[in-house]
């Protein structure tokens, strides 16, 4: 089949005869990845094609095979397209790698994959180059890299027949994915592909990382049907996800009214939990789809049922009066429905109510909807129940999640920007806000945390989504203390102001990743608080005057030094953050010009590089400055006994 070599074995001709070789092998390469990618279904290769494969040896044949273009060989490219003659071509006549793995792009959500043959040929739906692969002996189970079979993405494509066809030749119908999602979870969307896979014994309550099984999913996509046989099949819909959801508490999440009557009629809940279950549907139905109408019956069927049985079967958990919800509590009776149903603000009001008894205040959906609700008040310009809202909000994240978690850190930034926005005069009729009570409450949520935070952030190694959060929640603090600054209008509010600042001062309190402390943050143009709830871009707050000299007279040190060992000042003569004004207070404060950083550079040479400065550096260049760079200067420092400790410690100040 093949021609034998039988050219001289002169290094000169050997040489010529590589590099032919090489250039013949592009040609057949490029001409086969061509085929592959343009041949119509059914087509075999051209003539020429497979005669010049054919006269390579066995081992140039399988090389031309392995390469790659775009990430995929010559049989993953036939594979994905559905050609099985040259698939078998490639497979039987020149050994192609069952096993090689190719990029493939899924169409449905445009995910990538790194996967062999045989998955690309199951998810594309393509039963007959599957046929050739297997009857090759490729693997039937070789995962993606995200760890799902090739039958576990069929069923997710539901490709029945290519299901069924692995399934016959022993496809494992059990194994997970990275996730924990099974064949069964991947297949609610087809009554048909339940039954089956169901009948070969799949199991009915597997559950995947987030402790979810295959009805939590097809309640989730309201497939009713699906529900219902899994339901038929023994399925438990009282197993929890890690949120805490059953299946009834993921219908009402859902919006699923169909399902939770389908589950009323056949699960054994008590009235209490039936009432429960039709007052959270009324409120997904009101806050997720804006339908006042179906919400209202579903919270009439519920207060009918809690009437039903004599005596009222009360709502449990009691909880107290919210501040942020105005003080409201829920309806009891039909009578005290009907006066809410005509006023759309109290009907949110009780869908919030209905949602924190119900799914309790840490749930995520609760906090959810408090932030959605918040924002739709700042949209109506009711910003003072916007900022409780989120207030709540935030303090619900911190006691949950820690201020280290990413949600957390949005709900801060959000309300901090809120908080700007109304302090900056950017927010229309907004003349009474913010008021200096909320900004203070935020403050002090987030500055008691910061300390424990910040500890928890010395372990090794550092989560960076964790340290990139908790330098947001840094520099919220910084713009907080511009907006008590501003609001605070009695000397008692300034005293208590000054007395937060001190205690966080006292926790030398620094952003993780470069060692900044609260003044360094305080001279820095670079200091913004962005959100995602809010797309324009506002002018920076900093460098600001009134923050560094409340700083400074709290006990902010001027000399401490960041990871680049350089101090406040090195930040504040830097050309986009520099004012004499700022220099200058820092000076005051105890800052020194000849302090070098870990560069070598001092603030006095930064100084020199803005052309409008009024700072005259010798008058704040002492005696005892000019000593001690000369005895650094002049060679090995003096051993530590042989200088008081202040001289020694003074001494540390210029060294770089």
């Amino acid at each position: 089949m093949w021609e034998e070599d039988t050219t001289g074995s002169s290094t000169g001709t050997a040489g010529v005869g590589k590099n032919f070789d090489l250039k013949q092998h592009d040609a057949v390469f490029n001409e086969l990845m061509q085929e592959c990618k343009h041949s119509a279904p059914g087509a075999r290769l051209s003539a020429r094609l497979r005669t010049a494969l054919e006269r390579m040896r066995p081992e140039e044949r399988r090389a031309v095979c392995r390469r790659k273009r775009d990430g995929c060989a010559p049989l993953f490219v036939a594979c994905k397209r559905g050609n099985v003659e040259i698939a078998e071509y490639l497979v039987h006549v020149c050994a192609a790698e069952l096993e090689q793995r190719g990029v493939y792009e899924v169409p449905d959500d445009r995910s990538v994959h790194t996967v062999t043959p045989l998955w690309c040929a199951a998810v594309a739906g393509r039963l007959e180059v599957l046929r050739v692969l297997a009857d090759a002996g490729a693997d039937l189970n070789a995962g993606s890299d995200s760890g799902s079979t090739p039958v576990r993405s069929a069923c997710f494509m539901t490709h029945f027949d290519v299901v069924k066809f692995l399934v016959e030749r022993g496809a494992d119908i059990h194994k997970p994915n990275h996730n924990g999602g099974t064949c069964l979870i991947n297949s609610v969307q087809s009554v048909r592909l339940c039954t089956f896979l169901l009948e070969h014994g799949a199991e009915v309550d597997a559950r995947d990382m987030q402790l979810k099984t295959a009805l939590h999913y097809a309640i989730q996509e309201h497939r009713l049907e699906s529900a219902r046989l899994l339901l038929q099949h023994g399925a438990d819909p009282l197993l929890a996800s890690r949120a805490g959801d059953d299946a009834l508490r993921t219908a009402c999440l859902k919006g699923a009214a169909q399902i939770v009557n389908l589950l009323c009629s056949t699960v054994s809940y008590s009235p209490a939990r039936i009432a429960d279950a039709h007052e959270l549907l009324g409120a997904t139905q009101l806050d997720e789809f804006n339908d006042v109408a179906a919400a209202l019956a579903s919270w009439r069927r519920a207060t009918a049922i809690r009437h039903a049985y004599g005596a009222y079967i009360e709502k449990r958990p009691a909880r107290a009066p919210q501040p942020a919800l105005g003080g409201a509590r829920e309806w009891r009776s039909a009578a005290a429905l009907e006066a809410a149903a005509a006023d759309m603000d109290a009907l949110r009001t009780q869908a919030l109510l209905v949602a924190e008894r119900v799914l309790g205040p840490a749930h995520k959906d609760t906090v959810f909807r408090l932030m959605y609700r918040g924002a739709s008040y700042a949209d109506a310009f009711r910003y003072q129940r916007c900022i409780d809202l989120w207030t709540w909000a935030l303090q619900i994240r911190i006691e949950k999640d820690s201020l280290l978690y990413t949600d957390t850190c949005h709900t801060a930034s959000a309300l901090t920007r809120l908080l700007l926005d109304a302090c900056g005069g950017r927010l229309e009729r907004a003349r009474a806000l913010p008021r200096h009570e909320d900004a203070l409450r935020v403050f002090t949520l987030l500055a008691d945390h910061l300390p424990e935070c910040s500890a928890a952030l010395r372990a090794r190694p550092v989560h960076k989504k964790q340290a990139e959060t908790f330098d947001r929640a840094l520099r919220c603090v910084t713009h907080l203390l511009h907006v008590l600054l501003r609001t605070a209008r009695s000397a008692a509010q300034r005293a208590t102001l000054r007395a937060h600042v001190r205690r966080l001062l006292q926790a030398d309190v620094r952003s993780a990743h470069t060692r900044d402390t609260l003044l360094h943050l305080a001279v820095s143009r670079l200091n913004v608080v962005r959100s995602t709830y809010f797309a324009d871009e506002v002018a920076p707050v900093f460098p600001c005057l009134g923050v560094v000299a409340l700083l400074l007279r709290c006990g902010a040190d001027p000399r401490t030094r960041n990871e680049a060992r350089s101090t406040p000042l090195h930040v504040a003569a830097i050309p986009y953050n520099f004012s004499t004004e700022l220099v200058e207070l820092l000076l005051r404060g105890g800052a020194h010009l000849d302090q070098p950083n870990k560069f070598g550079d001092s603030a006095a040479e930064l100084l020199a590089l803005n052309r409008g400065s009024r700072v005259r550096p010798l008058r704040h260049v002492t005696l005892r400055c000019l000593a001690a760079r000369a005895l650094l200067a002049a060679g090995p420092a003096p051993p530590r006994a042989a200088l008081p400790a202040t001289l020694h410690a003074f001494l540390e100040l210029h060294r770089a």
